[in-house]
Order: structure tokens, then C-alpha cells, then sequence
């Protein structure tokens, strides 16, 4: 599943093309993805100005000028394509997709003569249509915990949510009560990184530890962002290009690799934990 890199990896490929654009044509090619389409969805969109992208945690919105957000959430394969006279712009929308038009589900078209074309195999993805000011109220986001790139996320907000809790760090970082936006890749590059298990009680991690481990998870996803998120399967940019940050995995996906921290020597190992694959090292994550 696309994590917050990726999702901020298509925000701002879409931004350009999108931001500022009336939306004079919109085409669901069936009633629903993973949920249905909210009632009226294409009447509600066409002539609609788009005055802004955003993103929250995994999810994608897109602001309006009639005081609605679309809002869109990739799933599991979902993707956004750019096509139209933006996809041959020199230097920015040029690589040609071979996605199954079969696949190709919302069809967006701007009057400067782009097209958005949400495509999306498996279907987990889904998009709804919010009043912009009930969004914090809304039940996909109320309960979301602060942006891990925020000022709000600090050492001071893993030390009150892990204080006295026996799970361990990774389970509660996957907790989108904690911390939006964070899914298991970079959870487990980021406890690599400060050395800290994924097993030990999360109540037991000192506030040092903590405060290092705040700022870890602020670098990699900097990281991430900047290297266009991570592609293992099927996530791709809005302009087609893939990521490449798994190119600098350092834990995930590394079982039996030599671990990469300096002066460890220790091995990269796997384990089943709370249903996903965690990536750490026993020598030196403590």
C-alpha cells in the first residue's frame, strides 16, 4: 500500500496540473471502487475550480471552489496518470504508461486540456466528496493523530502515548491515533535507524530514545519524499516514473543482509508482527 512518501510523491505531481484548473469534465466508468461513489459525484465536480492539493496521513485532497474536498485514498494499486498536453511538457510529464485501460476508472479533464486518470487493478482505493470545513470532524480523519513531519510530532507526543503501554514501538507508530501517515516500510527504517526494537515495551523506551526516534522518522520520510517514495509493486508517480527509495532500504526487506548501522555487525532478521513483516536487527535495536 502507497504510505505518506508516496501519496506526497502524487500531490505534488498533480499540483501543476491540477491547482487553479476548472474541471469541465468528469466520467466514472463504473458506480464504485472499494466503496461506492458518493450520490451525485460527477455533478458535483464538473465546473468546479480546483483552489488547492493537500494531503492528510495516505489520503489526497483536492480543495474546491464550492467549498467541497475530494477526497481520494490509493488503496492497495491505485494510481493517478497524467495524459493530455501537460504528459508532453518537456522535463516534467514524459514517460508513456502501459496501464490496462480496462483498469482506468475516473477520468478527469481541466479546461487548459488536462486529464487525470485514476486507474486502479484491485480496486481498494476509494474517493468521497466532503464539506471542506467538516473534514477534521469526518469519520476517516477525527481520530488521526498529528502529521509526522508537523511540529506537533515530537519526542514529547511519543512519551505521552507510549507511557506505561507494554506493545512495542512499531505497533503503536502503525496506530493512526499516534502518528499519520506512518505504514510498516518506514516504520521499521526508522526504528532501524535510532536502534530501537520494534518488540521492546514501548513504555520502557527513555526520552532521549524517544526524542532520536521522532526525529529518525522525520528524516526518512524526508528522505523517501525526496527520492519519489519507494516502489515494490504497483506504485508508480502521476508523470509514471517509480520511485527509487528502496534502492536505500537499510532494515526492510533485508532478511539475512549484513546490517548497515556503523560498528554493528549484526544481521538483519524477520518476524510476523500483529499480521506484517517486521525488519530489524537483534545486535544493535534494543
Amino acid at each position: 500500500m502507497p504510505e505518506l512518501p508516496e501519496v506526497e510523491t502524487v500531490r505534488r505531481g498533480l499540483a501543476p496540473v491540477l491547482e487553479g484548473e476548472r474541471l469541465v469534465h468528469v466520467e466514472a466508468r463504473r458506480p464504485d471502487l472499494r466503496f461506492p461513489f458518493p450520490e451525485g459525484f460527477v455533478q458535483r465536480l464538473v465546473g468546479a475550480r480546483v483552489t488547492g492539493l493537500r494531503r492528510r496521513a495516505k489520503y489526497l485532497l483536492v480543495d474546491l471552489d464550492r467549498g467541497e474536498t475530494l477526497v481520494s485514498h490509493l488503496g492497495m494499486s491505485g494510481r493517478f496518470r497524467i495524459e493530455g498536453p501537460a504528459a508532453a511538457e518537456p522535463g516534467r510529464f514524459h514517460r508513456a504508461s502501459s496501464d490496462d485501460p480496462r483498469h482506468d476508472h475516473v477520468v478527469f479533464e481541466t479546461g487548459s486540456g488536462g486529464r487525470i486518470v485514476y486507474h486502479d487493478p484491485r480496486r481498494f482505493g476509494f474517493m468521497g466528496l466532503i464539506p471542506t470545513d467538516q473534514l477534521g470532524t469526518h469519520p476517516w480523519f477525527a481520530a488521526m493523530g498529528p502529521e509526522p513531519l508537523s511540529g506537533d510530532f515530537d519526542g514529547a507526543r511519543l512519551a505521552a502515548v507510549f507511557q506505561g503501554r507494554r506493545q512495542g514501538p512499531k505497533t503503536l507508530l502503525l496506530d493512526q491515533r499516534t502518528v499519520a501517515g506512518l505504514g510498516n516500510i518506514y516504520v521499521c527504517e526508522a526504528l532501524h535507524a535510532a536502534r530501537i526494537s520494534p518488540f521492546r515495551p514501548a513504555g520502557r523506551v527513555s526520552r532521549p530514545r524517544l526524542d532520536l526516534l521522532a526525529g529518525t522518522v522525520k528524516a526518512v520520510l524526508g528522505q523517501a519524499i525526496e527520492a519519489g517514495g519507494s516502489t515494490l509493486r504497483d506504485f508508480a508517480a502521476a508523470d509514471g516514473a517509480l520511485g527509487y527509495f528502496q534502492h536505500s532500504f537499510r532494515a526492510y526487506d533485508r532478511e539475512g543482509e549484513a546490517c548497515t548501522n556503523p560498528g554493528c555487525g549484526g544481521v538483519i532478521r524477520r518476524r510476523v508482527q500483529a499480521g506484517r513483516s517486521t525488519f530489524w536487527c537483534p545486535a544493535c535495536q534494543r
